[in-house]
């Protein structure tokens, strides 16, 4: 299992902690995320599960690498990606630490519809299970934080009721779900009506 590590190029400037009232409210959803098990840590000590913000145009604030096994987070551990290139699997974040290793799947979701402002990765297996093939679903074959990750789901927007739903299954993620939204109160929302 390669959960939890980076697979795309990343340029990486080091910046100082991030501050302000993004973060505020993107730490209050972490924290709640965090609190039901759907960010976290496996046995193991790989963390899993990521949330962002769109900051301007395709750039977005996102928790950083490595993060999924702290209980509460500040500026030191988040991140703005400023670029990318999904078919080069690259992309330049400036922050503390590397941005995640799902952000190309976060960038992919911001580029598809310019009115998604949120958007929220979390691990849940019974979740998962239950919801495989009933929401839209990406392409088993396409693993995480990989191009072929990125472009289906991009297909999934072109091809299914995604953009309605505001949820998807990674098909070749085991366990990953992605929810997204005007704002954060909404895709959060959206993923725990289905959670209870």
């Amino acid at each position: 299992m390669d959960e939890g590590y980076i697979k795309f190029n990343c340029r990486w400037v080091e910046a100082p902690p991030l501050s302000g009232e993004r973060l505020a409210t993107i730490n209050h959803w972490r924290d709640k995320l965090y609190a039901l098990g759907l960010i976290g840590v496996y046995p193991d000590g790989i963390g899993y599960g990521n949330i962002s913000m769109r900051f301007r145009g395709n750039t977005f604030v996102i928790t950083g690498s490595a993060t999924g096994a702290l209980q509460k987070l500040d500026g030191r551990h988040y991140v703005v990606v400023n670029d990318y290139d999904l078919a080069q699997n690259h992309l330049v974040c400036t922050g503390p630490i590397k941005a995640s290793s799902e952000s190309l799947s976060h960038a992919a979701v911001y580029e598809s519809l310019p009115q998604i402002q949120a958007v929220i990765h979390v691990h849940c297996l019974t979740l998962w299970e239950k919801l495989l093939n009933k929401v839209p679903t990406t392409n088993p074959q396409a693993a995480f934080g990989t191009p072929e990750m990125a472009f289906e789901i991009k297909r999934l927007f072109r091809e299914t009721t995604v953009e309605q739903e505001k949820i998807m299954v990674m098909g070749g993620h085991r366990e990953g779900i992605i929810s997204f939204g005007a704002s954060l109160e909404e895709a959060g929302k959206v993923l725990l009506k289905y959670v209870e």
